[in-house]
């Protein structure tokens, strides 16, 4: 997982095996610079780094956490699947928010797991605790722009 520095991770695409670095903030979609294929795109992101974060064409889906919290750790290999299977349509911000405090104020976050989902920097949508995987994906699906 990218954290908050750029310039960002490297990603294996897993389509042709290029090594890929990911960046950390942009507007479009992450794409191979080999076989143009799209790359997952996760990262994290704190007070400093928030906006620029969610500042992006393509859905975000924020996933506000801490290490100590039993829920979030089990959904997190949920989230991390979608941004894989929904590269190209879905950007995964991950804030920790113990070490976050002004997101987790700004949002008026009071439990954790919080997903939320961003479009165009504009906060579209709000899912509290855990969920089920489907209900998960369903409701990220629901959320992206028709093909």
């Amino acid at each position: 997982m990218a954290t908050s520095g750029r310039p960002g991770e490297v990603v294996t695409c897993p389509a042709c095996g290029t090594r890929n670095r990911v960046p950390f903030s942009g507007r479009g979609r992450v794409r191979c610079s080999n076989c143009h294929a799209d790359l997952p795109w996760l990262v994290e992101a704190g007070d400093l780094s928030f906006d620029d974060a969610v500042a992006s064409r393509v859905l975000v889906l924020v996933d506000v956490w801490a290490v100590w919290c039993g829920p979030c750790r089990a959904i997190a290999p949920v989230v991390e699947q979608l941004s894989r299977e929904l590269a190209g349509r879905l950007k995964v911000v991950k804030v920790d928010a113990d070490r976050s405090p002004v997101v987790s104020s700004r949002h008026s976050i009071t439990a954790i797991p919080t997903l939320l989902l961003y479009r165009d920097g504009v906060e579209v949508g709000r899912q509290v605790g855990a969920v089920p995987a489907a209900q998960l994906r369903s409701w990220v699906e629901s959320a992206l722009p028709g093909d």
